[in-house]
């Protein structure tokens, strides 16, 4: 197949949606197909299959969206022409600035397009500072059907949660196909020593960006409210937009300043099977593979009960929920971890033996299948 995957925002693998395009693009090119990527990255310039998109730099929506660690690109119909005038499908990531232009002119070219969905409209409205209006974020779904998903010939949903919501704003059944993003195999339980400045530390760990609707503040409100928040050291592992407030809270607040940073997947790996226990405090979230590679990796994790959020589904036990936004009912929830550690062994093997259902080899494979049944599809209205 020859398969064009346009990717408005890609940057670095800091993200869920980039870490699901970088892996659907590897997976694709090792099974020996014709991959194109356009974004607007231009350390990606000179790539082979790599077509890049102008961006918005120095005017003033370019100076707004580079705040958040965005980069916008400007629709060029030139390199459109060139990336997909012989592909067999358009597969876009996201709706976002120029989803519309670009999917109205693959339309046009008789291409066939499918379409992820992994931003929920709170992802948007959080930027808005309407994270909790259910108007705004209403509105953001009906605007990402007619910018994007009203022309695809199926759409892609990485849990039948998101699917069920976006389908009930819209008052439409679509052509779905509800496939996880998969964990990479490279993420299981390894032996590995703490390091010595952490060895008589309790770590917890967040993954992902640092950003509104993961609601870090409620995790660094609990460990502010546990009984050994002398003894509770904070790992981040991403970056984003928060990162000085979180800062600030926490040199006020905790006796140990968290430890943020961005790590490659080895490292991760090892961080993961140091830490003691993981926390998903998030507001809203499609899916959330970074939870999934921690429980993959033998993490016990703690997750946000939000109707907002699918990672709940992950939970296999109530002691695995605190409540949406309640930072005393997690600081209570990680107490009794640290309180009994016999019950964390005994709760990692049982997440361990879920998560096999998440291999992402098979995952990616569900995804080759979805564009070959498109295509074949348009190839029996076409006779």
């Amino acid at each position: 197949m020859k398969i064009a995957v346009f990717c408005e925002v890609l940057g670095e693998a800091n993200n869920g949606t980039t870490i699901a395009a970088l892996n659907l693009i590897d997976y694709l090119k090792k099974k020996g197909h014709d991959v194109r990527v356009i974004c607007p990255d231009e350390d990606k310039r000179g790539l082979e299959g790599y077509y890049i998109l102008p961006s918005h730099k120095k005017d003033l929506l370019g100076l707004i969206t580079r705040k958040n660690d965005i980069i916008l690109p400007i629709f060029d119909s030139k390199i459109m022409e060139e990336a997909i005038k012989d592909v067999d499908v358009v597969h876009f990531m996201i709706p976002l600035y120029i989803s519309k232009k670009a999917s109205k002119f693959a339309q046009k070219k008789g291409k066939v397009i499918t379409a992820g969905f992994h931003a929920q409209a709170e992802n948007v409205s959080s930027h808005l500072l309407a994270l909790k209006s259910k108007l705004v974020n209403h509105l953001i779904y009906k605007w990402q059907y007619k910018s994007l998903y009203s022309r695809a010939n199926a759409i892609h949903y990485p849990t039948q949660f998101i699917r069920d919501i976006f389908e009930g704003h819209i008052k439409k059944q679509t052509n779905g196909y509800v496939i996880s993003n998969g964990v990479n195999s490279i993420f299981k339980p390894i032996k590995v020593e703490k390091p010595i400045e952490l060895k008589d530390k309790f770590c917890i760990l967040f993954t992902g960006r640092l950003s509104k609707e993961k609601s870090h503040m409620v995790l660094l409100k609990a460990v502010s409210k546990s009984k050994y928040k002398d003894k509770i050291q904070l790992l981040f592992a991403g970056n984003g937009p928060l990162q000085k407030k979180i800062e600030r809270y926490s040199k006020k607040h905790l006796s140990n300043q968290p430890i943020i940073n961005f790590y490659s997947r080895e490292e991760l790996l090892k961080v993961i099977n140091y830490c003691d226990l993981y926390c998903h405090p998030s507001i809203a979230e499609i899916e959330a593979i970074s939870c999934l590679e921690a429980i993959t990796s033998g993490l016990v994790p703690i997750i946000a009960n939000s109707p907002l959020c699918a990672t709940k589904s992950f939970a296999i036990d109530e002691r695995c929920l605190f409540k949406v936004e309640d930072s005393t009912d997690l600081a209570s929830k990680i107490d009794y971890f640290i309180e009994n550690p016999e019950e964390v062994k005994k709760l990692r093997e049982r997440y361990l033996a879920e998560s096999v259902k998440f291999d992402q080899e098979n995952c990616m494979k569900q995804m080759e299948e979805m564009f070959e049944k498109e295509i074949s599809r348009r190839k029996d209205e076409n006779k």
